[in-house]
């Protein structure tokens, strides 16, 4: 199993015309990689990354995190805890670091106090 950075998988998911090189390095090695291992952080700063810098709208993120969770070369930390907040953000406004955040803050038996009206709107949540 390899890990890889937020770099690296967004170089997999965007087909950069400014960075040929580095896609086609990041694509080679996810495809000669038996397994690799998507921490939380990077699964957040991903979807930060398209949504933010490459303007993806809402399904297709989605439609982005549903493949890194069913394609078997791809293991998500806590692959239960990606799945739920997949859900909460499919059905949700909240953005999907919000609704992993939610998830792992619940996971504790948290309540998760936020300004994010998005947010707030979830149960175990408190809007402050």
């Amino acid at each position: 199993m390899i890990a890889i950075d937020t770099n690296v998988l967004v170089r997999v998911i965007v087909e950069d015309i400014g960075l040929p090189e580095q896609t086609k390095i990041a694509r080679d090695l996810v495809e000669n990689a038996q397994n690799v291992y998507l921490s939380q952080i990077v699964q957040i700063e991903c979807t930060w990354v398209l949504a933010k810098v490459y303007k993806t709208d809402k399904a297709t993120l989605l439609t982005v995190l549903e493949h890194l969770l069913v394609n078997p070369a791809f293991i998500p930390q806590r692959p239960e805890h990606f799945q739920v907040a997949i859900d909460l953000f499919r059905l949700g406004r909240a953005d999907f670091a919000d609704c992993l955040i939610l998830i792992e803050s619940s996971y504790v038996d948290a309540v998760l106090y936020a300004f994010d009206k998005r947010l707030g709107r979830h149960s175990n949540t408190r809007l402050l």
